[in-house]
């Protein structure tokens, strides 16, 4: 395979883009290809004269070396992949950045990419991962069957799920304990005196959705209370505009809750502009916990109280893992499921006068 440049014109001027490869600055310099390839690799190996020489007919030529060529030949991409469902939630964006920590300090690159959320989406980007055969990829699914991973796993390249828990023989993954934080929730507003909830979800094949939903259940049943006192209001998406959709129907509803606990931030940020344009009081009339912790929590006009999970550290040991399964020694490798834990972070958004 050549690697490619720009066309040499009359006289070895540089000409169209697209066609200088490493046999036309060895024809032009009037040496190998071997002596060329010496040069940009091992330096150390040329003879002084050979390499000023060398290197001047590169410049002139303009030249650029070919890296995803030189990775294919190697077998060894230099780049992964991250696939969030929402690159609008900073929730993700700092997952990207603890990845791209731990994969630059490595020597690599990390390619982001969103599935807005969407199956579609998810698989025509996983064919785009295997056409350029990246290191590895992180992944938070979008598609709930998971057919997609598993087309995708034929090809080879390993996987990390991110905030996801992976099956035994799925790969590595790297989640948050959810049912302890939807527990740590409603412990909270039950403590502070709530008898009555609301659960503003998301998507219902959204593991996540469906374990912070399972441990304010149980929350309830060690307060004494029955499944009855938590209204869910299902969500379409994960968003500021879902959550002001399900706050306006909170606010219909015949026997008002006194607190409401949400599937992530941006829910709660939009119920709590529901609440505030009808001139409900947060936290006096109604609290309101939300999931995540992002840095806008804490900056809302009510500062939320919010479910802090480590997103920073997830992204930064699915990076980790994927590094390991991928190096040197991949042959010692074995699957991990790390498991992190949440914590409740309070603000006056339950408790008044804070």
């Amino acid at each position: 395979m050549t690697d490619t440049a720009r066309t040499i014109g009359k006289g070895g001027s540089a000409g169209t883009p697209g066609s200088v490869g490493i046999k036309d600055v060895a024809r032009e310099a009037g040496v190998s290809v071997g002596t060329v390839s010496n040069v940009i690799n091992q330096p150390d190996r040329v003879s002084p004269a050979t390499l000023q020489h060398v290197r001047a007919v590169i410049a002139r030529l303009g030249y650029v070396r070919s890296e995803s060529a030189r990775q294919l030949r190697a077998g060894r991409s230099r780049i992964m992949a991250l696939l969030v469902l929402d690159m609008g939630n900073p929730f993700f964006v700092d997952i990207a950045r603890g990845a791209e920590r731990t994969a630059r300090a490595a020597g690599l690159g990390v390619m982001v990419c969103n599935s807005d959320q969407n199956a579609g989406d998810e698989a025509d980007y996983l064919s785009l991962f295997a056409e350029q055969r990246v290191r590895g990829v992180l992944i938070t699914p979008a598609d709930p069957s998971g057919a997609n991973l598993r087309d995708f796993r034929r090809h080879g390249i390993p996987s990390v799920l991110v905030d996801r828990v992976a099956g035994e023989d799925a790969g590595c993954s790297v989640s948050v304990d959810d049912v302890v934080g939807g527990s740590l929730a409603i412990r909270h507003l039950t403590a502070t005196g709530h008898r009555s909830f609301a659960y503003v979800s998301g998507p219902s094949h959204l593991q996540q959705v469906r374990d912070r939903r399972e441990g304010a259940l149980l929350a309830l049943a060690e307060a004494g209370l029955p499944a009855s006192a938590l209204q869910e209001l299902p969500a379409e998406r994960l968003d500021v505009a879902s959550g002001r959709d399900a706050g306006s129907r909170l606010l219909g509803l015949s026997t008002r809750p006194t607190a409401v606990f949400c599937a992530n931030d941006l829910l709660a940020l939009g119920v709590l502009q529901a609440l505030y344009a009808a001139n409900v009081r947060v936290p006096e009339d109604m609290a309101i916990v939300g999931y995540d912790d992002i840095e806008f929590a804490a900056a809302a006009t009510v500062p939320l109280t919010s479910v802090r999970q480590p997103a920073l550290t997830l992204g930064a040991k699915a990076a980790e893992l994927l590094l390991e399964e991928t190096g040197d020694q991949a042959s010692d490798h074995r699957h991990e499921h790390v498991v992190l834990q949440p914590e409740l972070v309070v603000r006056r958004s339950t408790l008044a006068g804070r």
